[in-house]
């Protein structure tokens, strides 16, 4: 029996590369000296690369520079909104805060009524007197000090000495709070007196409004308005000398 010929087979041909190998080995292969002879996709990437590091420095650039422009800008802007909150609720409110305002205006003028005049002063003076003579109390002392300007008044205090009984003083105090005019008694003391009953010392404060002389004086800086020097206010009649001891 005749032997069997072996032949060999075949062999295949060899396997292609793998995209990923090529990818691989393009960019394994560059030569950093000589971009330009690159192959077309790392050229590519290198394109975006730079790109997107331009982009990304003008951007944090921008950022930086404009940064506390744009911090300004919040602040403003918060301020704003509270400001605008604020005037909406005055807004809401206007009918009240006008009814508000004419109220305290009334308040106002009806204070105002209750400062007498330059020229009112004497009556004002003479009512003091004659509220402590009423209450059978004796004045040992009755004297005007100097008138003190403020901004829109004048305030006079007078001091003030009584000899009287505890009812009789305490009626004339109740007596000078209701004045038509404001009086105001500072500076209270109580005292035995010698004879028997009460000594009471006093500085009773007086207010008048200014006159349009004054007040326009004043807004001048003539150097205070009239009236505000040492000045003694007129002693109205049955009231004691400023010297301690006499009698009204």
């Amino acid at each position: 029996m005749a032997a069997r010929q072996l032949h060999p087979l075949p062999t295949s041909a060899a396997a292609p590369a793998s995209p990923w190998r090529q990818l691989r080995a393009e960019f394994q292969s560059l030569d950093l000296r000589d971009p330009a002879g690159w192959p077309v996709l790392p050229r590519l990437v290198l394109c975006i690369a730079v790109a997107l590091a331009i982009v990304a420095g003008l951007w944090v650039s921008l950022i930086s520079g404009n940064r506390e422009a744009l911090i300004e800008k919040e602040a403003q802007e918060a301020r704003l909104k509270a400001d605008y909150t604020r005037k909406l609720g005055q807004a809401v409110n206007l009918e009240a805060m006008r009814r508000q305002r004419e109220q305290v205006r009334a308040q106002v003028n009806q204070l105002e009524k209750q400062l007498p005049g330059r020229a009112e002063m004497d009556a004002l003076l003479s009512d003091i007197n004659q509220a402590g003579l009423g209450r059978s109390l004796a004045f040992e002392l009755f004297r005007p000090g100097a008138v003190t300007v403020r901004d829109y008044y004048a305030e006079q205090p007078i001091a003030l000495r009584v000899v009287g009984r505890f009812h009789d003083i305490g009626a004339f105090a109740a007596d000078i709070a209701n004045l038509s005019r404001i009086v105001t008694l500072n500076n209270i003391a109580i005292t035995p007196a010698k004879e028997g009953g009460l000594v009471m010392e006093a500085t009773a404060k007086t207010f008048r409004y200014l006159d349009p002389e004054e007040v326009a004086a004043q807004r001048r800086g003539a150097g205070g308005a009239p009236g505000a020097a040492a000045q003694t206010g007129p002693r109205p009649a049955g009231a004691a000398k400023s010297t301690q001891g006499g009698r009204p």
